[in-house]
């Protein structure tokens, strides 16, 4: 079966953002079931209803790569007990203009990092809310990842053998859900 073409969505402009390292480390250790690819968010203009048509340059590329996956894996930090406003401006920008959303029946997973014991919880919880009422099919379960100094490597490795192993299960069972989507 060829690989499945997924889009990853950081939701963090942080250029050391510790959800990036997590997002190529989860791309690393699904790379046999999936084609990952990085969707850029921190380039989109505040969304604004008056800038739909047409869309700006970069919410058209954005909007493009959205509809080119296979299949949408969110990696998210928590800000202020919730979604960055960064990723909200994306989601917006995704479902807009009116009748021409990008998000509808697109397989996805919810994960993200913080140093925190609880991690990104609250925020994968309205992420979750958010995305299912766009129409994207999430995977059920829960995957919060309390982030430690070099947990991911420069080489994008897990370095935590039971966190490697939590995290291997998590994207391969995303596989297995995003292929049985894909094949209907």
């Amino acid at each position: 079966m060829a690989k499945l073409k997924l889009g990853v969505i950081v939701g963090s402009n942080r250029k050391d953002s510790i959800n990036r390292k997590l997002a190529l480390a989860l791309a690393k250790l699904g790379s046999d079931a999936f084609d990952a690819k990085l969707i850029q968010i921190d380039d989109l203009p505040m969304y604004n209803q008056d800038f739909e048509q047409p869309v700006p340059a970069p919410v058209a590329r954005f909007k493009a790569e959205v509809e080119g996956s296979d299949a949408l894996l969110f990696v998210t930090p928590e800000h202020g007990r919730s979604i960055p406003a960064v990723l909200k401006n994306a989601i917006d920008w995704g479902a807009r203009p009116w009748g021409k959303t990008s998000w509808p029946n697109k397989p996805g997973a919810v994960t993200g990092t913080s140093g925190g014991a609880i991690s990104s919880a609250i925020a994968q919880q309205h992420l979750k809310a958010v995305m299912s009422n766009q129409g994207v099919n999430l995977i059920g379960g829960e995957a919060y990842i309390q982030f430690k100094p070099d947990l991911v490597d420069a080489d994008n490795n897990v370095t935590d053998d039971s966190v490697r192993g939590f995290l291997k299960a998590f994207i391969d069972k995303f596989a297995v859900f995003a292929g049985q989507l894909a094949a209907k």
